[in-house]
């Protein structure tokens, strides 16, 4: 499988092109295409992985790729990019978060149908709470999940998007969407926002780093029998969940979040940003 790797100023795209290029996780999943950096980015990402060439545009890689990873930090490029690939026909997993806005989260999944093809966003934070599930029987009918996690309101790749769609993620996946948006309190240091989701509460606590560091990720989840709480290690290879299950959805068509799982995320930090005070 033949991948364009779209946006390389993340450092995920250091763990993309290590896992598939360098280290093979996904047997012939592999890297051949990178667009969106400098000069020297681009040739330091080739130099770890043997990519074979760099373009200047997504559009560039028509024809030549089987998939693409859109790895932005900023979530407004996400749909300027990862758009003109999917009305294409090319397969895109976008990185966290999807989009930056509603609007272009529709626009990319409305180009995903116009392509007739499979479109997945996620952050790796989810799918960690993913391998939490088989723990969870012991705790009854689930009633809430608190998420916890750093933010950076004033980032420049999103706001409160960029870090925070990991909390928001993590608060998210173990339930069905909220039907409304969240109910949003800001504190001066925190932001604390919490849905129905179903017949449970995901609440996302969001906090700001100070000069000693930020709080570690944390999920809480509570059902009508017991508690679960602990912090969510990331190891090195933490990235690697979400690649797998992308090449697993180009090779079966099928994708892991539908389309209200993966608008839920966006909608939810759309939220939290009009709250914010200007």
């Amino acid at each position: 499988m033949r991948l364009g790797l779209i946006g390389l100023d993340n450092t995920h795209a250091d763990h993309a092109i290590r896992h598939l290029n360098a280290e093979r996780a996904l047997g012939d999943v592999r890297v051949v295409a990178l667009c969106g950096g400098t000069a020297e980015r681009t040739a330091q990402l080739s130099g770890q992985g043997g990519v074979e060439f760099g373009v200047d545009r997504p559009e560039d890689l028509i024809g030549r790729i089987d998939a693409a990873i859109v790895m932005d930090r900023d979530p407004a490029l996400h749909r300027p990019n990862a758009e003109p690939l999917l009305k294409a026909g090319i397969p895109v997993f976008v990185d966290k978060p999807l989009a930056g806005s509603v609007a272009d989260a529709e626009a990319i999944l409305a180009a995903a149908r116009t392509g007739g093809v499979p479109v997945t966003s996620s952050s790796a934070l989810r799918w960690a709470v993913e391998a939490l599930r088989e723990r969870l029987d012991g705790l009854g009918e689930l009633r809430s999940v608190v998420a916890t996690g750093p933010v950076q309101r004033d980032s420049p790749y999103g706001g409160v998007a960029f870090y925070g769609v990991h909390a928001v993620e993590m608060a998210l996946h173990l339930f069905e969407p909220p039907s409304a948006a969240p109910l949003v309190s800001v504190l001066p240091g925190a932001v604390l926002a919490t849905a129905r989701a179903g017949a449970a509460h995901a609440v996302v606590n969001l906090v700001e780093r100070d000069a000693e560091g930020a709080v570690p990720f944390t999920v809480q989840v509570t059902g009508t029998r017991g508690v679960l709480a602990e912090p969510m290690a990331l190891g090195k290879d933490y990235t690697l969940p979400a690649l797998r299950r992308f090449a697993d959805m180009v090779e079966t068509g099928k994708q892991p979040l539908d389309e209200a799982e993966l608008l839920a995320p966006v909608r939810f930090m759309e939220a939290i940003t009009r709250a914010l005070p200007a």
